[in-house]
């Protein structure tokens, strides 16, 4: 399908896509995680090698744009929103598109009040079989404008293998997160499932694997996160592990080892092979390589962190994650949180809670730049980094102009 749409204003990025374009020329093979080092004088920005939409998200918002083009006198409707990012989402409200359920799976507008000749896109995390089954029905299509992102229908097909092999379906991931519901959908149609969210909880279906947790404690720990008819000691004895894309890799590749290892203990190193099956290709490599950078920037070290995107983006939170372990990090959603040079208002990841911290941005020293880590989600507009680095440079009187750092950072690539 031929993209004529006109890209909205909001996603022209002057600064950060000279930088993105730059690294892409002289590292065509991404091998180099180093970051780019914007220096202003008195402030440096380090930026991730890796960061910012992925080719699902791109594809997504390029889809959604053209369902407006093609159909000017149509109603246009979202399953739910379309990334985890709030300015695309209202950008495409404003244009009129409407959103049938919340990221919750609240619905606010009932399939009832749908027409067959309604437009419905899904959204990139995918939808579940029971919602295309439900529009099928109601003779309403979902194939011409589904943005689902291939790298989730890449786990979806590697979970129904594995399900036709009688292997059962470990997905790491969140339970209510959209993606985790429709990935739970479509492996349930061929497989038994399970949800976990972390490493605390690969441990607990370990203890089940051992045959070290009773069985009515299997049920309580992981109530509504497993699918109907699970009998863990039957169906714990030959599994796999996907994730939710937007998880940490490393956890993914930490659980599999954690649970390939409870299956060794189980039934020995020679049967395993039976009872696990390798799924690590159901990793997203986009996602692997912005967690890589943003471990790039951390070693290279920074006075602190600022991490731009939704506040209920999984992927971002993960990047805020790895930060907040080793330097001060911020995670806002614009330009918009950083009030003044004394205070920030930003979102902790642990209590979901919006909070200001006084006296973030250090002194400068003498003779000593700042140095600040500028890395963004999967789902954030590039322009939104450039607006950070505009208002922060702006604080700074004696910095060089934006011209001037652009043609700098040039020169040395």
């Amino acid at each position: 399908m031929p993209r004529t749409f006109d890209v909205p204003d909001f996603f022209r990025s002057p600064i950060i896509s000279l930088i993105k374009h730059a690294r892409r020329i002289q590292d065509p093979r991404k091998r180099d995680l180093s970051p780019s080092i914007l220096n202003f004088g008195p402030v440096d920005f380090k930026i991730a090698r890796h960061f910012g939409f992925c080719f699902g998200v791109e594809n997504a918002i390029e889809i959604a744009y053209q369902a407006l083009d093609d159909n000017p006198d149509k109603r246009v409707f979202l399953l739910s929103e379309m990334i985890h990012n709030p300015h695309v989402n209202n950008d495409l409200k404003e244009r009129g598109i409407k959103f049938i359920s919340k990221t919750s799976g609240e619905q606010l507008i009932p399939f009832e009040e749908l027409h067959t000749d309604d437009v419905v896109i899904v959204p990139a995390f995918g939808t579940t079989i029971e919602i295309e089954n439900e529009l099928s029905e109601r003779n309403i299509s979902l194939h011409k404008y589904d943005t689902t992102c291939p790298f989730v229908e890449k786990v979806w097909t590697k979970s129904q293998e594995i399900g036709q092999q009688q292997y059962t379906v470990i997905i790491h991931g969140k339970r209510d997160h959209e993606e985790t519901r429709a990935t739970f959908s479509h492996a349930n149609a061929k497989a038994h499932v399970v949800v976990i969210l972390d490493i605390d909880e690969a441990k607990d279906l370990a203890r089940m694997i051992r045959g070290e947790m009773p069985e009515d404690l299997f049920y309580e720990r992981f109530k509504n996160c497993y699918s109907d008819g699970f009998n863990p000691k039957l169906h714990l004895s030959r599994i796999g592990v996907v994730n939710q894309t937007t998880m940490l890799a490393n956890e993914t590749e930490a659980i599999a080892n954690l649970l390939h290892q409870a299956i060794i203990s189980r039934y020995g190193e020679k049967n395993s092979r039976n009872h696990f099956i390798d799924t690590k290709d159901t990793l997203c490599y986009a996602t692997k390589e912005n967690q890589d950078a943003t471990l790039a920037l951390i070693e290279d070290g920074a006075d602190f962190a600022i991490i731009v995107g939704g506040y209920n983006s999984s992927n971002t939170s993960h990047l805020v994650e790895l930060c907040e372990a080793h330097m001060p990090t911020y995670f806002i959603r614009d330009v918009n949180e950083l009030i003044s040079p004394k205070q920030i208002r930003h979102l902790d990841i642990h209590t979901k809670k919006l909070m200001d911290t006084i006296n973030w941005l250090p002194e400068k020293e003498e003779g000593k730049a700042i140095k600040i880590i500028l890395t963004a989600g999967a789902s954030c507009p590039d322009v939104l980094l450039d607006e950070v680095i505009r208002k922060i440079i702006s604080w700074f009187p004696d910095s060089i102009s934006i011209n001037q750092a652009i043609s700098s950072y040039k020169d040395t690539y």
